[in-house]
């Protein structure tokens, strides 16, 4: 049985003092408890969206969406550009960052890759 130590202040309980290893059991528990929690919560707020593990690590290192899903299509800027109805250069600049797109630019580029709009979207 493990022994606990009772500190008192007032008459009533003030602090316990138990053996480390039963302060560790606890601690772990806890934790367990916690993770347990947390992936709940994830599953109950998935959106669904994945991402294959080269654009994730595109995204990851600064690339912008559509440059990241682009070559992951294995497509050149002219081939999105003509999918998309895009002009070349326009593409380029949207995936240096020097222009953002508009909405239905995002659509049109979104549906060329057949990815959501939100995955090209960089919040």
């Amino acid at each position: 049985m493990t022994r606990i130590q009772i500190i008192e202040r007032n008459g009533k309980p003030a602090f316990y003092l138990v053996p480390a290893a039963t302060w560790e059991r606890v601690r772990d528990a806890i934790e367990d408890a916690e993770d347990a929690i947390e992936y709940e919560q994830a599953i109950e707020s998935d959106d669904g969206l994945r991402f294959p593990l080269p654009v994730a690590m595109a995204l990851a290192e600064g690339m912008h969406a559509v440059r990241a899903f682009r070559e992951h299509r294995h497509m050149t800027q002219d081939q999105l550009a003509r999918a998309s109805g895009l002009s070349k250069p326009f593409l380029s600049q949207i995936e240096g960052r020097v222009r953002a797109p508009s909405l239905a630019a995002l659509r049109r580029l979104a549906a060329a890759l057949e990815v959501p709009v939100g995955a090209l979207t960089d919040e």
